[in-house]
């Protein structure tokens, strides 16, 4: 079986030289060796810069991840290629080699302008969620519930002039209506599941799922323990918002961190929850793979990595899911919906 993932921070790994893509060398989930073993034909890698952490540097922070993604693709020996094309991607997920996409998580490298998406559009990305916390584009899931401000429906507008798709994960409600509203083409939520089954308002609701499969969009499962397993986010949320609080100290924030790895992860049934409920709803064409590797710090058991995506379509079947479905899952529903919005050629 091939797979399409949609969301990994792979890249920041690898220029904080946490990790050697090519080898699999280092800490990370996802790498060149593990993407083969799996059967990866393509793959999303998130450029994810937020102000908070780059002040005055997003912009350059952002091109060296780019490059990066370009050079991760270079030494990969015609094993994998950066693709900006629906034809490249086609090729990708029929012969190979494996199709990198560019993406960028959080528009902050835009510096509050959407005419900055034309210099990223030009280096290569091909996929833009607008705000990962507020920004001058959006209000987001664990921010404020704003909508879109003036500048982001520009900034929505000029990506579905140049044919960037535009990906709602970590939108805040009101901003996703917006985009809803002022789109004409397919969306996608690249690492979103499903807030009937996890609360966490980084989920969707059944009447967003309803809307992006109704549009053609798809979403992407994603395996961060918080997002797929009520019990889990309810003990780690106390532990995470204290986490974020200013004025705690080291102490305390190893101790929280220590308790949060100490929660049970999930069993992988949880995936199968998800991906069933988001059929249920919104039909076997709006639901893929989104599993946010390499940003998360745990994951269900039984997934250590992008190489036990080798695991999935057995425990898909399993699970009842007919082989038309796995399929879609797995790969299918992502490279269409990829093509219909990326340049044909």
């Amino acid at each position: 079986m091939k797979f399409f993932d949609t969301h990994c921070d792979t890249v920041l790994k690898v220029v904080d030289g946490l990790l050697d893509f090519q080898t699999g060398e280092g800490k990370g989930h996802v790498s060149l060796p593990a993407m083969l073993s799996a059967g990866s034909c393509a793959q999303v890698f998130a450029c994810f810069v937020l102000s908070a952490h780059y002040l005055g540097k997003e912009r350059e922070t952002a091109e060296r991840m780019i490059s990066a993604i370009g050079e991760m693709a270079a030494g990969s020996e015609g094993k994998m290629e950066v693709i900006r094309t629906g034809a490249e991607l086609h090729t990708a997920c029929k012969d190979g080699p494996i199709g990198a996409l560019i993406g960028l998580e959080g528009a902050d490298p835009l510096e509050g302008k959407a005419e900055n998406l034309r210099h990223f559009h030009r280096l290569g990305v091909s996929d833009l969620i607008l705000a990962w916390q507020d920004n001058p584009f959006s209000g987001t899931a664990f921010g404020t519930d704003t909508p879109l401000t003036a500048e982001g429906i520009k900034l929505v507008e000029l990506a579905e002039e140049l044919r960037v798709m535009i990906d709602v994960s970590h939108l805040s409600d009101s901003a996703l209506a917006d985009t809803f509203r002022i789109t004409k083409r397919p969306l996608i939520a690249s690492h979103s599941n499903c807030r009937a089954l996890c609360p966490t308002l980084r989920n969707l609701t059944d009447g967003m799922i309803r809307e992006l499969a109704d549009r053609g969009g798809v979403m992407g499962i994603n395996l961060a323990p918080a997002f797929l397993d009520p019990r889990f986010y309810e003990q780690a949320l106390p532990r995470q918002k204290n986490l974020s609080v200013s004025e705690i100290s080291q102490g305390d924030k190893e101790r929280l961190r220590a308790e949060l790895r100490a929660i049970s992860r999930p069993s992988l049934d949880w995936v199968t929850r998800h991906l069933r409920h988001a059929i249920d709803i919104g039909g076997e064409d709006c639901v893929g793979l989104g599993g946010d590797l390499d940003g998360i710090t745990s994951t269900p058991v039984g997934i250590e990595g992008i190489a036990d995506y080798a695991q999935l379509p057995d425990l898909l079947l399993s699970a009842g899911f007919n082989d038309r479905q796995v399929e879609k899952v797995c790969y299918r529903n992502f490279e269409r919906v990829f093509c219909d919005v990326l340049p044909q050629g």
